[in-house]
């Protein structure tokens, strides 16, 4: 049997006082993870599907030089199997399981609750009030159709949601469906992945617009459209946004079209673009044919930059690079106020993408969804994602007219 390895999330750390990699599971089907020394590092390029056990060990010891005995190689495989961490039937048949419980559960909870926010409404509330009443800009009268929030944790991007939540409070509280475009952080090249499930927080339920959604799977085929489904469960992107949302509207729910955007990265190595993609085209003039007569907010939540070691860059961010990071973004920024899709996606494939700009997808397919629009910038901050501040993340608020 050809053994795969499944997109997963690798933590470089020290163990035994030895470089070491830790291997988890992006999906959270199990908390099972799998530590491996440096050394053993290349073993992870080699599992692409076209190698047995045999082949595998035959091909280390040419490629890296590196001799395993078949029950070390057997023992390392069936780590990796334990953990799900390989392409086969026993992680298929996990998804299998946990998208049945996802689909027959009430609605998806809110699973970032209890860690990246309190789970307690009051407390949250309290929170959430406090990053507002503790900005120090003005208000700015916003009468649009949508925005760009940042889906980083509250804690570092804080005042970046509030300035830009509150800005849109009032339009929030009119409107009575949200469409939230939000990063797919392990979704596949060029998918938008649609639910049916209705999304908490702790304020209760916020319903699906499930005529909405069909009406894009139509569009696209239900099985591009729910393909990667169960990504919903885990991804963190919409439910940030969602948590806002759900508070400046005082806890009143609004019907939602929850879409997770997969990634543009292959894009950049073709002659292609996100314009001439069909799908896209198919499933924006569904969503907006869909939307007639309604009262929307469209909400993309993506982050900006990420840079540094952190994000597999040689060199540290230092104050020189922290000022060109704040120029870049200032660039790409200006873009989006002019409601430009194709030179904000422009901007970052000319970079060939080098920032990592992880809002790359929903922030322009809200732009094409609301063509025509300008912008506002409503809040802009770089945030720390390492100890030893050589490493940062980006991020910014547009209100959207």
């Amino acid at each position: 049997m050809n053994l795969k390895l499944r997109p997963i999330h690798t933590y470089p750390m020290l163990h035994n006082g030895q470089p070491a990699l830790l291997l988890r599971d992006p999906l959270h089907l199990t908390e099972r993870v799998v530590i491996i020394s440096q050394q053993m590092a290349p073993m992870l390029i080699l599992l692409d599907g076209t190698r047995d056990l045999y082949a595998l060990r035959a091909s280390l010891m040419v490629r890296a030089g590196l001799s395993l005995s078949k029950s070390e190689m057997t023992h390392v495989i069936e780590q990796l199997d334990r953990a799900l961490l390989l392409h086969n039937e026993r992680f298929q048949e996990a998804c299998d399981t946990a998208l049945t419980d996802y689909h027959q559960a009430p609605y998806r909870s809110p699973t970032s609750a209890g860690a990246s926010y309190p789970a307690d409404p009051d407390a949250l509330a309290a929170m959430l009030d406090g990053y507002i009443h503790n900005l120090s800009e003005p208000a700015t009268r916003f009468d649009g159709r949508g925005l760009v929030s940042p889906h980083i944790d509250y804690e570092r991007g804080g005042p970046v949601y509030a300035q830009v939540w509150r800005d849109a409070a009032d339009v929030a509280r009119a409107a009575d469906v949200a469409v939230i475009l939000g990063t797919d952080h392990n979704g596949g090249q060029g998918t938008l992945t649609l639910t049916r499930q209705h999304y908490a927080t702790p304020y209760g339920v916020l319903p699906t617009a499930t005529d909405v959604v069909d009406a894009m799977a139509k569009a696209v085929g239900p099985e591009f459209a729910f393909a990667e489904e169960l990504h919903h469960v885990s991804e963190h992107s919409i439910e940030l946004a969602a948590v806002w949302l759900h508070h400046v509207r005082r806890r009143q729910p609004i019907e939602l079209v929850p879409i997770l955007c997969g990634s543009f990265h292959h894009f950049m190595h073709t002659p292609y673009e996100p314009a001439s993609d069909p799908t896209f085209t198919w499933a924006l003039e569904a969503l907006n044919n869909a939307l007639k007569g309604r009262t929307a907010l469209v909400v993309a939540a993506g982050d900006l930059a990420h840079v540094g070691p952190a994000f597999g860059d040689p060199q540290p961010v230092d104050l020189t690079g922290r000022a060109r990071l704040a120029a870049a973004d200032d660039a790409l920024i200006e873009t989006i106020c002019a409601g430009d899709a194709q030179t904000f996606y422009q901007h970052i494939a000319d970079e060939e993408d080098r920032r990592n700009v992880c809002g790359l997808a929903p922030i322009y397919l809200t732009l094409r969804l609301l063509d025509g629009t300008t912008g506002n910038r409503a809040g802009y901050d770089r945030c720390p994602a390492d100890q030893n501040g050589t490493s940062w993340v980006s991020i910014c608020g547009v209100t959207l007219d």
